[in-house]
Formats: structure tokens, C-alpha cells, sequence
């Protein structure tokens, strides 16, 4: 029986990455949220969960925990206590936040000692405002859960591609227990490609690999980095994968950024095309492809496989 995925009550989690490298994340996802209704909210007040800079040693757990504190309590003021990340980074440390914070009474206390040094009592957090099961999930949680209203608001059939699923780490390898779709072979973006009238290839070498940034591996190991990275286009390439469909905006930077870096180094071709999860779904649902899909920020040009889009039958 698969747990229970919320439709209300939501704040969509804003991302750094989505926000500054992919905004067609955002624009798709409230595009397919508004075709299947589903209820939420985005809030300014809401701030980075720390992601990359916890990563790379700049944020300590504790000011990441308190700062998921007060993220809480900005979902709980405005009566929407179900979080939903577009970002696979934001989704695994805010589920560990919630987590220590429920679990670890002495971080807890010394959180709330900082907000009432602060004067900021009213970010407090009561062990349990959050359960980190219930209360939060991604994206692909929640498109999941909404296979069949997404299979009713099909525009375009891009049954015709190649297509090749990534899964990030941070959504399949950090918290097993809430991971819907199976984490040793993770189906869950290829089932939601198939509610959209596509098949994927499926199972291919180097499926659950890692994209290989590693957020600061990127920077002070970049040739592992990249030597991964290719790994993984060579596997693609083998396979003759056109659209390779993500979840991680970390992960799209990765391939797409860096995807014609890798082509000049190596000296072979890469010709795939690389899209969230939301962007494909809302492709398919007939979106807007500057103004939903935002592909102009996208650095292997999204018309160099998809040119001309086939109506449903």
C-alpha cells in the first residue's frame, strides 16, 4: 500500500537552483499543480534550506537545523504543514531537520534558546510540528499520487523519444523508507513518464549512478566529477537516449551545464536533451515552452530533439 501523498494544504519549497539555473522547474510545476489540482501556496518569507553551503562545509548542521526551524514555521502560520520540494537536496535536509529536531531534545532546545535570544519566540518549534513521513515530499510524490489526473490532461504525445530516467541521490539513497518507486531500480519518474502515454528504456547500465556532482566534488575534484559524468552520457549514448528526464536541479546543472564541456574534452558527440520531470509532464500537457518550460535557460538547446510536437489522438 503506498503512503498517503497530500493534494492541499501545501507549500510549494522554493530552490536556489531551480530559482537561478531553471525557473521553468517552478513555471512547469505550477503549470501541471494548477492542471490537477492541486493546492498550494509559495511563500517569499520561505528561505534556502542551506543546501549547497551544507554541503560544502559553509553551513553546520546546527544553523541548517535552525533555519528549518523557522522554514516550519512559515509552512505552519500559513496553514499549509504539507512541504513540497522541487530540489532533492531541499527534500533530504529538511526530512533530516525535521527529524533531529523531533528526536534530539537538546538541539531543539538550543534552537528555540537562539529564537528567544532573538526575540523571535513565535519561530519556536514544539517536538512534532513536523513529521518528516507525513508532512514532507517532492514533487515526485505528489505527480505520482496524480498519475491518472495527469494521464486526463495530455496535450502531446512525445511517445516517439527516446527517453531515460536519472533519479538523484538525495531523493533515492538518503531516506529509504519514504522513497516511493524502489530504490535498487528506481521507477518512480519512469511511471510518471508512462501516465503522460510514454514508454522509457528502463533499466540501463549506470541508472542508479550518481550524477557526479557531489556539490563541492564539482569544484575541488572536477575531473572525477566529470570522469562520472561521461560515464554516464557514454551509458545514455549506448542506449540512444534523445530525453534524459531528472528530479534534481543539482543533477540538471550537472548534465546540461557540463554536457558539451565533456563532448570537447572527450571528443565524441552527446546529442540528449535534458528536462525535470515537471517540464516533461508539462510539455506533454501542451505548456508553454518559453514561458512554462522556460527553455532558454537550458544550455543543449530543448529544440534539438524535441522540433515538432504530435497531438493526441
Amino acid at each position: 500500500m503506498m503512503k498517503q501523498v497530500p493534494d492541499k494544504n501545501i507549500l510549494l519549497f522554493k530552490s536556489c537552483l531551480v530559482s537561478v539555473e531553471y525557473p521553468g522547474i517552478e513555471s512547469s510545476t505550477k503549470f501541471v499543480f494548477d492542471k490537477i489540482g492541486i493546492d498550494y501556496e509559495i511563500s517569499d518569507k520561505q528561505t534556502c534550506c542551506t543546501g549547497l553551503g551544507h554541503y560544502s562545509d559553509v553551513f553546520d548542521q546546527f544553523t541548517t537545523t535552525a533555519i528549518g526551524a523557522r522554514n516550519f514555521k512559515v509552512a505552519s502560520n500559513l496553514n499549509r504543514p504539507n512541504l513540497v520540494m522541487m530540489c532533492a537536496t531541499c527534500y533530504a535536509i529538511n526530512k533530516k531537520v525535521a527529524n533531529i529536531l523531533n528526536k534530539k531534545d537538546n538541539v531543539r532546545d538550543k534552537v528555540n534558546d537562539v529564537f528567544d535570544k532573538s526575540d523571535l519566540k513565535n519561530l519556536k518549534y514544539e517536538k512534532g510540528d513536523v513529521d518528516s513521513s507525513k508532512n514532507i515530499f517532492h514533487v515526485v510524490d505528489i505527480l505520482y499520487s496524480k498519475r491518472d489526473e495527469i494521464s486526463k490532461n495530455i496535450k502531446y504525445d512525445l511517445s516517439d523519444y527516446t527517453i531515460a530516467t536519472h533519479h538523484g541521490c538525495h531523493y533515492c539513497k538518503v531516506h529509504y523508507d519514504d522513497t516511493i518507486g524502489g530504490v535498487r531500480d528506481p521507477n518512480i519518474i519512469d511511471d510518471i513518464i508512462e501516465a503522460c502515454g510514454c514508454k522509457t528504456i528502463g533499466w540501463y547500465d549506470h541508472k542508479r549512478q550518481t550524477c557526479g556532482s557531489g556539490f563541492r566534488q564539482r569544484y575541488s575534484n572536477k575531473d572525477i566529477s566529470m570522469e562520472v559524468t561521461e560515464d554516464k552520457l557514454h551509458s545514455i549514448k549506448d542506449d540512444g537516449v534523445e530525453i534524459l528526464v531528472h528530479l534534481c536541479p543539482n543533477c540538471h546543472v550537472q548534465f546540461d551545464r557540463y554536457q558539451n564541456l565533456i563532448s570537447e574534452k572527450c571528443g565524441e558527440e552527446f546529442n540528449t536533451i535534458h528536462l525535470n520531470v515537471a517540464q516533461f509532464v508539462a510539455i506533454a500537457m501542451g505548456g508553454d515552452f518559453n514561458k512554462v518550460i522556460g527553455v532558454k535557460a537550458h544550455t543543449v538547446p530543448v529544440d534539438s530533439v524535441i522540433k515538432d510536437l504530435r497531438e493526441v489522438d
